[in-house]
């Protein structure tokens, strides 16, 4: 089997729209999460959300894109450039081997939702002649093809919350398995919509307290639901030996992943977290490594079913060393950035093994007791990792765990 390495990262997030402002924020806890502003709240129960700040898109596309594009293919573009800038490998590969993976667990709500209001008030000609082509979740995958002209497998993925952690995943197999030299993955949300909000809120999987501070609080006895977020995270996989040939620099080696499904509910995860426990143990598995020394980039929703299952995932697949494992979630901080927050967590799980830095769980006060290991709570923590973990665990019972480690020649 051939090696996978990331030798690009490319981040917009709600606490910094670059890698290095996220990461640097990250380990500072900055709080992501305010009162949203993308429209009027005033007849909504949940007012907060934690919303990309200052994004400036014509840094990353022409006013073209733009204007033919949904909010979440610009997020896409701009983490997806990031990444390929990052790594350098642009005008270094066959186009034939290079791919894309790139998902959005809900695509164009932006322009559904405009659109459809265009269609009611002014009539079916009033329709903008690329509503389709704004809405469909593959765009983001296909539009950074055709930046790149990328024309190995392109591939986008809506697997929920799951979506990006699954696309990376996917991606990795198919650099293994000898599909590709490259592939740009990851994934994009822009779902902070009117409709989306209300969905999300009478689906009871929100947070209806309105304080930033004790809002997404993963892991805290006092977790109610989950605050809405967006943005988009893109890695850049490349085989190993052609990374190596071309003097990148690498970050971690993708060494592991599992992927399974609950196939239990729709919303609701399976109470003895049967499958979602086997993905974790698929991918350690995988990696080959047999430590103690692990970082676990949790899926951390603060939901109240997701993070007690979650912690009994973790002790099933890791065993005793589920009790020395570091956890933390950066939700605490970004939200619930849905189709992008796999992306995302992959970036922070790798970026803690390379930097020996553990992100916090802010907003950390009151223990539960179904939630009984280490989630490094509220200040970030040296440590020497070996082997990290980023997972996720989607609606629909889709689970999907990445596991890296240092590259060792």
């Amino acid at each position: 089997m051939r090696r996978v390495v990331i030798t690009g990262l490319g981040a917009v997030t709600p606490i910094g729209n670059d890698v290095e402002t996220f990461w640097n924020h990250l380990i500072e806890g900055k709080n992501g999460i305010g009162p949203l502003t993308h429209f009027d709240t005033e007849n909504y129960r949940v007012k907060i959300a934690a919303e990309v700040k200052d994004f400036d898109a014509s840094l990353y596309m022409d006013k073209n894109f733009i204007r033919k594009n949904d909010l979440f293919c610009h997020y896409a573009m701009a983490a997806a450039v990031q990444a390929v800038e990052d790594s350098g490998i642009e005008g270094t590969i066959d186009s034939d081997r290079f791919g894309v993976y790139f998902g959005s667990g809900i695509g164009g709500l932006n322009t559904i939702s405009e659109e459809v209001v265009k269609l009611k008030e002014k009539g079916p000609r009033k329709v903008s002649p690329y509503f389709i082509t704004m809405l469909i979740a593959n765009m983001a995958a296909g539009n950074i093809a055709i930046r790149y002209q990328a024309q190995g497998p392109c591939l986008p993925v809506t697997t929920a919350c799951a979506t990006s952690t699954n696309a990376v995943g996917e991606a990795y197999r198919a650099i293994r398995h000898g599909y590709a030299d490259a592939i740009i993955a990851g994934g994009s949300e822009a779902a902070i919509t009117p409709i989306a909000l209300a969905g999300f809120t009478n689906c009871m999987a929100l947070c209806t307290h309105n304080d930033p501070s004790c809002a997404s609080v993963p892991f805290d006895k006092r977790r109610s639901g989950f605050v809405m977020g967006e943005g988009s995270g893109a890695l850049v996989l490349e085989e190993y030996e052609h990374a190596k040939a071309r003097g990148a620099e690498i970050y971690a080696e993708l060494c592991g992943y599992g992927s399974t499904c609950d196939a239990y509910h729709v919303t609701a995860p399976h109470p003895e977290a049967i499958a979602s426990s086997r993905a974790i143990a698929d991918a350690v598995a995988e990696s080959g490594l047999d430590t103690d020394k692990i970082y676990i980039n949790a899926h951390g929703t603060s939901t109240p079913m997701n993070d007690k299952t979650e912690t009994i995932a973790i002790k099933k697949a890791l065993g005793e060393k589920a009790e020395r494992a570091l956890i933390s979630s950066s939700k605490s901080m970004t939200g619930h950035m849905l189709g992008a927050a796999g992306a995302v967590e992959a970036i922070v799980a790798t970026l803690a093994l390379k930097n020996g830095m553990v992100p916090p769980t802010i907003n950390y006060q009151e223990p539960d007791p179904d939630c009984d290991l280490d989630y490094v709570p509220n200040k970030a923590r040296k440590a020497e990792i070996e082997l990290a973990l980023s997972t996720s665990l989607g609606f629909g019972g889709h689970n999907g765990c990445l596991a890296l480690k240092k590259v060792v020649d």
